[in-house]
């Protein structure tokens, strides 16, 4: 959201102030209706800081623009961007980098240039370009006409969209002009309101661009689903952000939520989290005022210690605790087309399938990679079976094969275009088949029926390890399904059970999954891997290993404690504090779960 309406010395974005003119004679009713509760933040005052006064000895950097970009992530989109080149920039020596969301309006606001000015030149933070950038609006077609006002939509939503138009869009136009450094540690990011959410979510989704994030009064409220990240934060594999946040005791408490409030709990979540994060509350509103005040202490804390790299937290404990401290995403192999279906055999190689260049590979113990069988039918899923063979769902040919462990293919269904797969100690086992929304049963001599239907795109299929519970990814929905495994296959007590996280204009993109001896449940999805415990919640979200799309998990090593995935032209694996289940194997009862 904006800030309220009040006398402030931060202009309107100039693309929009002809417009607002046109409707203010609509929302000045609403707003007068709000103003008495807002009336103690108009009173309030706060010192102008030193660092934003300007300091005749000192040199001044130059703000340009504004310049005009088109957006093709936002399309029809139009917006204004400036950036403020210091004094002692040198393209030779690429500066760090500052963006500040809501355009030269807010970063005049905070006094920004003025205050980037003094403590460069006084070495308290480091030589930075700054890009102040005004959210996109689609341009009214006619005078008597409003354009779309896009910042809500750019803004208060969850998602990589505006992380990817700054990443892939908006810097790549400034770096023709300008160079700065690429290092997402020398990268700050900062909004106020709706803009400081836009600039928390830009750093969440994309790490690797962006560290360091200052938010003034932010929005995470149920504009659009802000709520979520106190959850997220708590739940997620720490990722290595330093966050400032600033909110006052009278901010906004309205339809969507109480700003006061969600600020305290984003605050509570990453302590939580063990995120390194500073408050600084006051009894202001929602306004700019407090921020104005405190931003040279808001920068001085945030480069603190620069150009040390940030590292993760450590979170308090969990009581899902999977990670192992000096344990990370490790690199098996890459450069494949698409990569699925992990799946290790009784004597620890890991097989995956490299679906567009038809093959499967073999990973043995030392690491090595080889092919272990070429025209696979564009084979998928795979999985071992209690009598160690591989199978192996050919989607070309709409085939079920398996191969035994020399690499000799024999023929097992034919009919079913399948996805993934599971094969049960008794030869008997399901198999998804996404085009046709089915599930399927088949019996150890290769006889089939179908057990459900109407799934709109089933994707992964597990077992509980006891082995009478059947759950299945749906793709394009948010949950997994559910049901109880009868004596003859069949399946029923059908619920939509397991509840992912998703995020705005993306699917869960369910996969592949595996289960470890607890009765958890591992989830491939758009926001990491999900681990769903016997009830159906998620409690930890590991982050994917790789910007690719990530397929499947599956566990094995010497003490199947390392989880492998599937993910995008890589292969990876990662120790986990959990074991995982051979479903090939006699079922096993997991301990019973905490309600």
């Amino acid at each position: 959201m904006r800030d309220s309406l009040e006398p402030s010395p931060i202009p309107s974005e100039p693309a929009m102030r002809q417009k607002t003119r046109l409707i203010a004679p609509v929302l000045l009713p609403v707003i007068a209706a709000l103003l008495p509760s807002s009336l103690p933040a108009q009173q309030e005052t706060y010192p102008v800081p030193p660092e934003a006064v300007t300091n005749e000895d000192v040199p001044r950097g130059a703000v340009e623009g504004p310049f005009e970009f088109r957006s093709k992530i936002f399309p029809g989109t139009v917006r204004k961007y400036w950036v403020y080149v210091p004094a002692q920039y040198d393209s030779a020596k690429p500066p760090c980098l500052m963006i500040v969301q809501d355009g030269l309006g807010r970063a005049k606001g905070w006094k920004l240039p003025t205050v980037l000015d003094n403590m460069i030149h006084d070495q308290r933070i480091p030589v930075q370009l700054g890009v102040f950038v005004e959210p996109g609006i689609v341009p009214a077609p006619n005078d008597d006409a409003n354009p779309r006002f896009n910042r809500s939509f750019e803004y208060d939503g969850l998602g990589d969209r505006y992380a990817r138009f700054l990443t892939t869009e908006l810097l790549p136009e400034i770096r023709d002009r300008w160079t700065f450094s690429d290092n997402p540690d020398d990268r700050c990011i900062a909004g106020s309101s709706s803009g400081a959410i836009c600039a928390f979510n830009a750093a969440w989704e994309r790490p690797d661009a962006f560290r360091r994030v200052i938010s003034s009064v932010g929005t995470y409220v149920s504009l659009r689903g802000g709520d979520q990240f106190p959850a997220l934060v708590r739940k997620t594999e720490n990722k290595p952000l330093r966050i400032f946040l600033q909110d006052g005791s009278a901010d906004l408490d309205i339809y969507a939520g109480s700003w006061w409030h969600a600020n305290q709990a984003m605050l509570s979540s990453l302590q939580f989290a063990g995120y390194d994060v500073k408050n600084i509350w006051g009894q202001g509103g929602h306004n700019s005022r407090h921020m104005a005040a405190v931003v040279p202490q808001a920068l001085e804390w945030i480069w603190r210690d620069y150009p040390e790299p940030l590292q993760p937290g450590r979170a308090k404990a969990r009581r899902t605790d999977l990670l192992i401290d000096g344990e990370d995403w490790e690199l098996v192999s890459e450069g494949h087309g698409f990569t699925e279906g992990p799946a290790v055999s009784p004597d620890g190689d890991l097989f995956f399938t490299d679906i567009p260049n038809n093959r499967i590979h073999r990973v043995d113990s030392e690491g090595r990679v080889s092919v272990f069988a070429a025209n696979t039918g564009k084979a998928n899923g795979l999985m071992f079976g209690p009598d160690g063979k591989l199978y192996a769902c050919r989607t070309e040919d709409a085939e079920i094969v398996r191969y035994t462990i020399d690499g000799r293919m024999e023929k097992f269904i034919s009919g079913i275009r399948g996805n993934d797969l599971v094969v049960l100690a008794d030869g008997s086992g399901y198999v998804t088949e996404p085009d046709q929304g089915r599930l399927w049963h088949f019996q150890p001599d290769g006889a089939t029926q179908i057990v459900d239907t109407g799934i709109e795109f089933p994707n992964g299929v597990i077992l509980s390890p006891d082995q009478t519970l059947v759950t299945v990814s749906d793709t394009r929905g948010r949950f997994c399904l559910s049901w109880q495994k009868q004596p003859d296959g069949t399946l029923t007590a059908r619920q939509e059970y397991g509840w992912l996280h998703v995020s705005d204009h993306v699917k869960s993109n369910a996969d592949g999954m595996t289960g470890d001896t607890e009765g958890r449940i591992y989830v491939t999805t758009a926001a990491g891997v999900q681990v769903l415990d016997q009830l159906g919640r998620v409690h930890f979200i590991i982050r994917s290993p790789g910007t690719g799309w990530l397929s499947n998990v599956t566990f094995g090593g010497r003490n199947q404690d390392i989880l492998y995935a599937t993910c995008g032209s890589e292969v990876w694996k990662r120790r986990l504090n959990a074991r995982g289940v051979r479903l090939s194997a006699p079922p096993v009862k997991p301990p019973k779960p905490r309600l």
